[in-house]
């Protein structure tokens, strides 16, 4: 028996671990990196250990240390999460030499599985359905579009679409050079592209005495960067004969590695025919969608598979619709850049049938060293339609202030037509992102409600009063320009916007009458000069412009600054000197275990060139300077 488990992870997935350790009595250790000390994985675990150092290759992909931590802490058991070592065939057998229970496959499974090329010749061998690779070197027109993928990993690391056969060889350097860099493996391999394929999954459970479970299927279609964003039990509009064949493919694939535990075998639907992609050999991200349609904690049953138990013959019945979405510290606007910063408050409103998965509480800080996930928010409702509204709802009017977040394009996706229609496939984002990051309605009002708070709580001038003529007052939100009058008694007038009559002002709370509608706007403004106004239904996050610009801070024209905090990986075989244009890509940064590609930001000759690969960067270093080239005058 299990009596104490540490987990070889850290945010959302090491709590969730130990909030099922909790349920079954069994104590929890975590492992925390020096900017992880305070985090809350470490302040939920009973124990914790302290692996020195900051970036993942110092400490979480340290396995002789994790080793060492539970052999010291007195843990009996090693759970993985996902990420980092769990898909490590050798870390498995570390914890397993060590007399330590490993939560998850036989390590001769994970290895089976470990390069998506071998995967695929057990799979044709099993009889599960493939597409056809295709050999880059002789590749032609017909072959085209092609997907370049990793053979090792995942997450979205060393994808590359291909449409044109002239770009084949650079994207086949990037894509391996990619690879080696975040796996240590650069074999790439190529298969047709599907245009709007479906990524479908299915989940299954396995015990020592020959039990898998298939446990229905999960449509994670809606992806960023290879990467899943929003995903929902069970996969809509597949009928009975092709979700028996995912069923079937996915126990044959667990069966043909001896695999035991938690897993997922991942299928590109076309039409009505599926196709093996990969297995992952561990829990997924999605599993919480899983667990709400079937009634199960999964995690729970990892644990009590390694301790020898035995399934029921058979899984138990499905009930209702569930849909995750993953919240992430980033801006889908700006190539989905990841952000950092004081968590000032992280609150989603509780409800039935809603469940929240985090690693942040307010107060936390988002740090640069990892991935850039805050939590998982997942409904679960008797159908698709509700599950889903029950989500969006939610989402909206969660209060989320401190760094951007992809809140607003997971409330937008939700609501898209052709989600809400079934109509799903991984070209969703590709094809709407412009319409789902556009500024949202309303946005100049949150402007004209946190310009009247601020002068409120300048002032000390606040509550309801009537509209008397006195001296205007000016300030910039965002884009937006707000001009209004203070009046003698107390109250405001706003010129800038004449459809918006003031009714009440308090430094957190400003209620507008607008077209003849009234709308309250909560207000939280902070010293980083950031501002949230929340609204029921909608939320907008602004930034105060000083009326006067610090010198200091001006930068010369054509200055390409990094925006974010991250590593320089590679760098564009270009010399200062030359001539660039407009979008050509001048080097790649690493941040938060998603590479960026940094683009000149006009067209001219690049004079600076200030990075090299290895070199850490913060936000708002100048990385180059490109010298803007005059345009040619016409002839008459």
């Amino acid at each position: 028996m299990i009596s104490s488990l540490l987990v070889a992870n850290r945010a959302e997935i090491a709590c969730r671990v130990f909030r099922t350790c909790r349920t079954l009595g069994i104590d929890t250790v975590a492992v925390h990196s020096d900017p992880d000390a305070g985090a809350l994985h470490v302040r939920e675990a009973d124990a914790a250990v302290r692996l020195p150092g900051a970036v993942p290759s110092d400490t979480y992909l340290r396995g002789e240390l994790i080793v060492e931590a539970a052999l010291a802490a007195g843990a009996d058991a090693v759970h993985p999460g996902y990420g980092f070592l769990s898909e490590n065939a050798g870390f498995a057998r570390a914890v397993m030499d060590a007399g330590l229970t490993w939560i998850g496959p036989p390590p001769e499974a994970i290895e089976a599985m470990a390069s998506k090329t071998r995967a695929k010749e057990l799979m044709a061998a099993a009889g599960v359905p493939l597409l056809a690779p295709v050999d880059p070197a002789a590749a032609t027109g017909a072959d085209l579009p092609l997907l370049l993928k990793a053979a090792a990993g995942g997450g979205g690391r060393g994808m590359r679409v291909v449409r044109d056969l002239a770009a084949l060889p650079g994207e086949l350097a990037a894509a391996t050079a990619e690879a080696r860099s975040a796996f240590g493996d650069g074999e790439v391999f190529a298969e047709p592209y599907v245009e709007r394929g479906r990524h479908v999954e299915v989940q299954i459970l396995a015990d020592a005495h020959g039990t898998v479970w298939a446990l229905g299927t999960r449509d994670c279609s809606l992806q960023r960067r290879h990467q899943k964003v929003v995903e929902e039990a069970p996969a809509p509009g597949l009928d009975a004969t092709l979700r028996a064949t995912l069923h079937a493919s996915a126990v044959a694939a667990a069966r043909a590695v001896g695999y035991v535990g938690a897993g997922t075998v991942e299928f590109l639907v076309a039409g009505d025919r599926a196709y093996f992609l990969e297995m992952n050999t561990r829990l997924q991200v999605e599993h919480p969608v899983t667990e709400a349609v079937f009634g199960l904690d999964l995690v729970a049953h990892q644990l009590r598979i390694a301790e020898g138990a035995a399934l029921p013959p058979e899984p138990p019945a499905p009930e209702g619709h569930a849909v995750e979405v993953r919240l992430y510290a980033e801006d889908p606007a700006r190539d989905w850049a990841p952000q950092t910063g004081v968590l000032h408050s992280v609150d989603v409103p509780p409800g039935d049938g809603l469940r929240v998965d985090t690693g942040y509480t307010t107060g936390d800080t988002v740090g640069v060293h990892y991935d850039a996930m805050l939590a998982k928010v997942i409904a679960h409702a008797p159908t698709r339609e509700e599950a889903v509204r029950k989500l969006a709802h939610a989402l909206a009017r969660a209060r989320l202030h401190g760094p951007v977040t992809n809140r607003d394009l997971l409330v937008r996706s939700l609501r898209h037509p052709d989600f809400v229609a079934g109509r799903l496939d991984t070209g969703f984002y590709e094809r709407n992102l412009a319409a789902l990051t556009a500024p949202a309605p309303g946005e100049q009002y949150a402007a004209v409600a946190a310009a009247l708070a601020a002068a409120a709580a300048r002032s000390g001038r606040f509550g309801a009063f009537r509209n008397v003529p006195s001296r205007p007052q000016a300030a910039r939100y965002g884009d937006h320009e707000v001009r209004y009058r203070p009046t003698r008694d107390g109250g405001f007038t706003v010129e800038s916007h004449p459809h918006a009559r003031v009714v009440a002002v308090s430094p957190g709370r400003v209620s507008l009458e607008v077209d003849g509608v009234l709308r309250r706007f909560e207000v939280a403004a902070y010293g980083d000069g950031t501002v949230h106004v929340d609204t029921p239904g909608a939320s907008f996050r602004t930034v105060v412009h000083p009326r006067f610009t610090d010198p200091a801070e001006r930068t010369a024209p054509g200055s390409l600054l990094a925006p974010m905090p991250g590593t320089v990986v590679r760098v564009a075989d270009v010399r200062t000197g030359a001539r660039v244009e407009a979008g050509q890509p001048l080097l790649w940064l690493e941040a938060m275990k998603m590479e960026h590609r940094i683009t000149a930001p006009a067209s001219g000759t690049l004079t600076a060139l200030h990075a090299a690969p290895g070199h850490r960067v913060e936000v708002g270093a100048l990385l180059a300077v490109v010298q803007e080239a005059p345009e040619k005058e016409t002839d008459r």
